[in-house]
């Protein structure tokens, strides 16, 4: 567990999010992330990848649309594992990088379409989620 984690002893338990086995291999295997989600709706990962990648293309409101699901799906993931809307969703823990990579592209989408107020929740759920989050996902490319 990461030092930021451990020095947080009164707050809520890091919450973790199960692996998405079929996913990773459909991905490891080349398969589009917009096949994929027909069959996996469910996963953050998928609608992150979707987000990425219109953002990459200059598609800034489908960019926006794919970033908002994959966060809307990464919330009832949370809940599912535990989460109680406050606590860290350390980026260590593989599985959840798809939540903390959605969060990320709908604040940078968000600030791109000009929605007032948004990115600065965003950008403050992504922090207290992990404060390392931002700068591995930027780091990534993403």
């Amino acid at each position: 567990m990461s030092e930021t984690f451990r020095t947080n002893l009164l707050g809520p338990e890091p919450t973790r999010l199960p692996a998405e086995d079929e996913v990773y291999q459909g991905l490891a295997l080349g398969q589009p992330a917009l096949d994929l989600v027909a069959r996996h709706p469910e996963s953050s990962l998928l609608w992150a990848i979707l987000a990425e990648e219109a953002w990459d293309e200059g598609r800034t409101i489908e960019s926006y649309a794919f970033a908002r699901v994959g966060y809307h799906r990464g919330l009832d993931a949370l809940r599912r594992s535990g989460w109680r809307g406050a606590g860290p969703v350390p980026w260590e823990h593989e599985p959840n990088r798809g939540f903390l990579r959605a969060l990320y592209a709908l604040g940078r989408a968000a600030s791109a379409i000009g929605e007032e107020g948004e990115p600065e929740r965003i950008a403050a759920f992504l922090e207290g989620s992990d404060p390392t989050a931002k700068a591995a996902i930027e780091g990534a490319g993403s």
